[in-house]
């Protein structure tokens, strides 16, 4: 049953970056690899979800997954509230939501650059403290260097676009946990 969902999760996956996988240069490429990861964690550990629910794995498990749920749903507000929306002829296979045309350096963005990753990064490990075994240890590491190639190769891009105003921002930022990384 789980391998079938993995594999469900994976066709749905495909479909969506269908375009991103066609170019390799684009952070989109990398991404892809981070859901696979992630969507394996969820397959193989999904029937310990909810064993030894008061143990400290599992509660600290439930505090990742729960601040990863917080990132996403901030980062998606202050993108929509500051955004705003620009075309990236250069881009194509970005997603509408991904081409903004202001740079958001306020909430959660002031200090790091990166929330959506950052709650893939916790839903990662999250999901992982559920059953730890040396497979799901190696997908969460795997997982955890294609997040950050995702984030070097997406600094780059916007590096390009914004300009100089990225590179300050960068200057007074962190990648994925405030005022640690």
């Amino acid at each position: 049953m789980n391998f079938i969902l993995f594999i469900l999760i994976s066709l749905i996956l495909v479909w969506i970056s269908r375009h991103t996988l066609k170019n390799y240069r684009s952070h989109g490429f990398y991404r892809f690899f981070v859901f696979e990861g992630i969507a394996a964690l969820l397959a193989l550990n999904q029937p310990y979800w909810f064993n030894d629910p008061f143990s400290i794995r599992q509660m600290f498990s439930w505090a990742l997954l729960i601040c990863s749920i917080g990132f996403v749903l901030c980062a998606v507000k202050l993108l929509r509230a500051f955004g705003g929306y620009s075309r990236r002829d250069d881009m194509p296979e970005n997603f509408t939501f991904e081409n903004t045309a202001h740079l958001v350096d306020t909430g959660l963005y002031r200090f790091i650059r990166h929330p959506m990753y950052a709650s893939l990064l916790l839903l990662n490990w999250g999901a992982f403290l559920k059953h730890i075994t040396p497979v799901t240890l190696s997908i969460s590491v795997i997982t955890t260097l294609f997040l950050i190639a995702v984030a070097k190769v997406e600094e780059k891009e916007n590096h390009i676009f914004f300009g100089e105003a990225y590179t300050e921002y960068c200057s007074k930022s962190k990648m994925f946990l405030p005022f640690l990384f």
